[in-house]
Order: structure tokens, then C-alpha cells, then sequence
């Protein structure tokens, strides 16, 4: 594996760096203070082509990599976690169903006003009383003629209350489970379809999170994506790459930790010298940069095995697991050596730990990972894999 980004996914770092420096850094914590979701700043990353930078050239995007989906995902969290996970959410989930499982009529009319920005799109899988147990959804769809009717709640939706295009997993036949579900496209406006509460969280406030629900949601036939009771197999291949944004996602909020944390041991003065003068504190940011590091290069391998058609999902979730914990942890301590003003609001240390716990808890949590991958090695034994694979 070469581990050095390439002159394009630099390039795609410095831009959005430049980009963060003026439309995001002057705004974050109002953004997070007074929840407000700053639509503006999707829409200029769509007419950057940041939006669309994996998506295949014919549908408006710029056919990158993986690996340059990652970097983009990675820079936008270290500047502002909620429009990364909004970025993620948009891009890895419901845009990237679409592009892998949609009929080439939905793709056109779709994913290029996903890809543009013109359209925000929302992934809806979990629902209030079903969270980790995908299969055991209640969101029903009805086959009626030509027509397939909708009823049923999703709950912790990213994008939830802000987008025009939902992304729908819904039980298609009478047992359900995971071979009795479907995915549908949904559009803002239709009938029945509204939205509950927007929710308040601990972190992540300035990215919408919301109830959806659907009260007799009629769509056509052709709103159905790929195959009837396939949406539950859907599910597991964006899950996937979604679990890989995540990764990145909660690395970038540790860079930032990180960061944070040096300027400030830097400059602080304790007894009569910097504190970053002290071993204990050098340790500490010995240890941190070490996670930092470590998390980067998993969610690296797992995206250059998707790149080149390997099996990702064993992969995938040891990067989402191991990256979300260490973010916990960096910003934790990126906290602890700020001392007193690391609780302060006024400091941004403290949200970045309240951002970083959602990266344990969403698409998957930190014990379904371990679950998962548990299951993968006494099925399947542990073989590394080889450095010429990689």
C-alpha cells in the first residue's frame, strides 16, 4: 500500500481547507450553539464537486476513489464534524444506494441534483423501537396495482427533516426479515409523508437529526430499487462503505483533538514553563497522535480493499470500531490537558468531544462492530492479508 495521498487527494485536501477557512471556521460555534443547519455550505460543496467527487462521471461526478471520498470526509469533520457527518450521510448513504442499486432512469433523475446539491438526500433505516436488528423493521410498503403504499417510522435520521430525497427501507412481504424488505425512493411533498420531531442532541447540533413518517406514503412502482426483497442485502453493501466514512469521519474529529490540544500545551505555562515540557503531557500526546495515526491508515486499507473488489466488510468495521473509540479517547484527553477551560464552552475541545461519541453509537456501535467481527473470524479464521493484496 502506498500510504503518501496522491497530488489530487492533496489537492482535494487543500482545497477544502482553504474552502473551511472561509465558509465554515468564522461560523462553527454559532452553528453548533443555536442548531442551525448551514444548507449553504452543501450546496457550494456540490458546485465545488465535492459532492459528487465518487460518483461515476455520466452521473455529474468526478470518479475518484474511495480513498479520495475518505480524505474529503476526513477534512470536512476536522473543521466542522456536523457538516462531515452531514457530507457522509449524503454522500456514502443515501447517494451511494442509489448509485450502486438504482435502475439508470433513477439514477438520471436523481443523482445529479444529489450530486450538484441542489438536492439533499437522507438514508432512512432505523426506526424507534429497532435500531441494531436492521431486519426487524416495521416500515411496511403494500403492493396495490401499479402503486406501493408506505406506513411506519424511521427514527435518527441524518438529514431527517432537511431532505428531498429519502432513501426508504421497508418490509415487502408478509415474514419481513432479511429477506422480506425493499428500498424505495421517497420524494419531499409526496402525501403522507412528514416529519416528527427534530432532535436535540449532545453533539453534532448543527447536523439535522429528525423523525420521518410515512401515513399511507403512496409512490409508483418504478420508486422501488433494483430487485423486490433485496433491500436488506442493499443495506449490508452501503453499510459498508458507510462504516468506512465513519472511520474517517471520527478521525477527523481526532486530528482536531489533536491539534487543539498542541497549540494549547504550547503556550499554557505551569511553575514556569510550557506544560508541553512536562513527560507526562508528552506521553499523552505520544499516545494520541499514535491512535490518530493507527485509525487513518485502517480506514486507509479498508478503502483500498473496496477500491480493488476484495472483501471490505471485516475490514470496514474494525476501522469504524477502532477509529470511533480513539476519537473518544484523543478528545477526551484533548480535554483533560486543557484542564478547566477544556470544560468551557468557549473552547473547542469540549464539542469536540461531544461530537465524537456519535461516531461509537451510529451505523453500527461499537459492540455490534465487535460482534461482527467476531463472527467474521470464527467463520471465515483470521488470514492477514498479504502486503501484495493490499
Amino acid at each position: 500500500m502506498d500510504f503518501d495521498l496522491s497530488p489530487e487527494q492533496q489537492q482535494i485536501r487543500q482545497t477544502l481547507d482553504q474552502f473551511a477557512a472561509r465558509e465554515i471556521l468564522p461560523h462553527r460555534a454559532r452553528w453548533d450553539r443555536e442548531g442551525i443547519f448551514p444548507r449553504r455550505v452543501i450546496e457550494q460543496l456540490g458546485e465545488l464537486g465535492f459532492l459528487g467527487i465518487a460518483f461515476e462521471p455520466r452521473w455529474g461526478g468526478g470518479g475518484a476513489d474511495t480513498l479520495s471520498l475518505l480524505t474529503a470526509t476526513e477534512c470536512l469533520s476536522r473543521h466542522d464534524a456536523s457538516v462531515g457527518l452531514t457530507y457522509a450521510a449524503h454522500v456514502s448513504l443515501a447517494g451511494a444506494h442509489i448509485a450502486l442499486f438504482a435502475g439508470d432512469e433513477q439514477r438520471i433523475r436523481y443523482l445529479p441534483g444529489l450530486v450538484s446539491g441542489k438536492l439533499i438526500g437522507a438514508w432512512c433505516l432505523t426506526e424507534p423501537d429497532t435500531g441494531s436488528d436492521a431486519a426487524a423493521m416495521r416500515t411496511r410498503a403494500v403492493r396495490s396495482g401499479d402503486n406501493w403504499t408506505i406506513n411506519g417510522a424511521k427514527m435518527f435520521i441524518t438529514n431527517g427533516t432537511v431532505a428531498d430525497v429519502y432513501v426508504v427501507n421497508a418490509a415487502t412481504s408478509a415474514q419481513g426479515g432479511r429477506d422480506g424488505a425493499s428500498a424505495f425512493i421517497v420524494e419531499r411533498g409526496v402525501k403522507g409523508l412528514r416529519n416528527g420531531r427534530r432532535i436535540e442532541k449532545l453533539g453534532l447540533r448543527a447536523s439535522d437529526t429528525g423523525e420521518v413518517i410515512f401515513e399511507d406514503v403512496v409512490v409508483p412502482a418504478g420508486a422501488l430499487i433494483g430487485e423486490l426483497n433485496a433491500g436488506y442485502r442493499q443495506t449490508l453493501k452501503v453499510l459498508e462503505g458507510g462504516r468506512i466514512g465513519v472511520a474517517a469521519f471520527a478521525v477527523g474529529i481526532a486530528r482536531a483533538g489533536l491539534e487543539e490540544a498542541l497549540a494549547y500545551v504550547r503556550q499554557r505555562t505551569q511553575f514556569g514553563q510550557r506544560i508541553a515540557d512536562f513527560q507526562g503531557v508528552q506521553w499523552m500526546l505520544a499516545d494520541m497522535a499514535t491512535r490518530v495515526e493507527a485509525a487513518w491508515l485502517l480506514a486507509c486499507r479498508a478503502a483500498r480493499l473496496k477500491d480493488r473488489g476484495r472483501p471490505v466488510g471485516r475490514a470496514a468495521s474494525i476501522a469504524k470500531l477502532y477509529a470511533s473509540e480513539a476519537a473518544m479517547w484523543v478528545t477526551t484527553k484533548a480535554v483533560q490537558l486543557h484542564g478547566g477551560y477544556g470544560y468551557m464552552s468557549e473552547f473547542p475541545v469540549e464539542r469536540y468531544m461531544r461530537d465524537a461519541k456519535l461516531a461509537e453509537i451510529g451505523e453500527g456501535t461499537s459492540e455490534i462492530q465487535r460482534l461482527l467481527i467476531s463472527k467474521s473470524l470464527l467463520a471465515e479464521g483470521y488470514l492477514p492479508e498479504e502486503p501484495a493484496a493490499i
